[in-house]
């Protein structure tokens, strides 16, 4: 079918714009002659997914369109669980970075739309209302990309008192995992050790100060914190007085794009970023096109990966690689890779997977149950319920990573580049880390 399947696998590189649009229709001919699945009444598994699609935080929710794409064509002829075929209709959504929109559209799927499952991923803008509205009506939902400290915490679960919740799941990343990541990129280069953060006054920020910042002075690392700041501060003048009073050499921050711009150009006219050695931000610092934005600014920001093309995973939905992934995202877009692509597909692996684990699709305890004891490895890595440092979590690997300038002839501005891999040995370090101001 035009290279779009390889191997009985889906070649995510052939999906050019136009064998979109071919491809399909050419598939769907291709299946009327050779006895497409018929699905009987009721034999239909609704998905609901959401994601911020635009707004502040869109640039997580960027490459969701091809995911999506990628998945339902992998899910054409249904999902094989518990004995027969299911017809699958993901049914997504786009919060455009309102937390309020997000716990509306939430229940609008369970109530309106009467979904099995729910998959919620990016920030806690957008999972924590999600995971809140399936918690009070009883729906499964699973979730990724945010600090899970934040979605636990952040949700009303206490510290060594059970779990409170029984149908809300996450994976991947949290404070400990940045805390190796950090420390061991911040060895990398010889710097003062004085580190001033900008955490905001937010759920990421929020559980960053508490459980991040102390971890790194038990390293070694003096940490410079002027407080809390509020999501669309336009003025940073006192913090970078305190930053340059106090030399600090590496700078930390979990901002949204809006702010990180403003506070870098500030830090640049007032003479900061000319004594920092490493510059380590997340959340703004994941997409190309938010370091593009700062032009040579952002040249040499450090950042860190809970995906990157590297990765030696395959999707257990799709079959495809990471390197298969991202290049056939620049094929159809035309536009640079980036890590949300493997986040979002590891989402989707995991979902379906505990779907097809699960004792009986239709019942919402028993997928919840799949959830609780759900083990398998996403196109991301490990997903293992059964071991996580509390229940409903699964952690994942972050690694240290850096925006450098793509070698010539490069396609795209930028090139970013594996420097660490603490917490995940097997995905290879691909570039030394370079100082932002050598």
């Amino acid at each position: 079918m035009n290279g779009i399947f390889r191997n009985g696998k889906l070649n995510a590189a052939s999906l050019t714009r136009r064998s979109f649009i071919a491809s399909a229709a050419a598939g769907s001919a291709a299946l009327a002659l050779s006895g497409r699945t018929v699905f009987a009444q009721g034999d239909t598994l609704k998905v609901g997914f959401i994601s911020p699609r635009t707004g502040p935080l869109g640039g997580f929710g960027e490459t969701d369109g091809y995911v999506l794409e990628l998945t339902r064509k992998a899910l054409a002829n249904g999902l094989q669980a518990g004995g027969k075929t299911w017809k699958v209709e993901i049914l997504d959504q786009d919060t455009q970075s309102d937390p309020s929109r997000a716990g509306q559209l939430a229940k609008d799927l369970i109530n309106n739309e009467a979904i099995d499952l729910m998959l919620a991923v990016s920030t806690p803008e957008t999972i924590n209302p999600v995971a809140d509205a399936c918690e009070a009506a009883g729906i499964p939902c699973l979730s990724t990309v945010m600090p899970w400290e934040a979605w636990y915490f952040g949700r009303g679960a206490k510290p060594g008192a059970p779990s409170p919740f029984k149908w809300t799941y996450h994976f991947g990343f949290g404070v400990e995992e940045f805390h190796k990541a950090y420390v061991s990129q911040w060895n990398l280069i010889e710097t003062n050790k004085k580190v001033g953060v900008m955490y905001p006054n937010d759920a990421d920020g929020n559980a960053i100060r508490t459980h991040l910042a102390p971890a790194l002075a038990r390293a070694g690392f003096t940490i410079v914190d002027p407080g809390a700041y509020e999501t669309g501060t336009t003025d940073f003048s006192a913090q970078i007085a305190l930053f340059r009073q106090e030399g600090v050499e590496i700078f930390n921050s979990f901002p949204i794009p809006p702010d990180f711009a403003a506070f870098w150009r500030q830090a640049a006219q007032q003479g900061l970023t000319q004594q920092i050695k490493i510059c380590q931000v997340a959340k703004t610092g994941l997409f190309p096109s938010d370091i593009e934005a700062l032009g040579d600014l952002g040249l040499n920001i450090g950042s860190a990966a809970y995906w990157h093309k590297a990765f030696p995973y395959k999707s257990t939905l799709t079959g495809v690689s990471g390197t298969e992934l991202a290049d056939g995202y620049e094929t159809a877009s035309g536009k640079q890779w980036t890590q949300q692509l493997g986040a979002s597909l590891a989402l989707l692996d995991a979902g379906f997977d505990a779907l097809k684990a699960s004792t009986d699709v239709k019942s919402k305890e028993a997928v919840a149950k799949a959830l609780a004891t759900l083990k398998t490895t996403t196109i991301a890595g490990k997903v293992d319920f059964t071991s996580g440092p509390v229940a409903n979590v699964s952690p994942g690997p972050i690694i240290g990573t850096q925006w450098v300038k793509a070698p010539e002839g490069s396609k795209f501005a930028l090139d970013y580049v594996v420097t660490e891999n603490a917490t995940d040995p097997n995905v290879p370090v691909g570039a030394k880390l370079t100082a932002y101001n050598g």
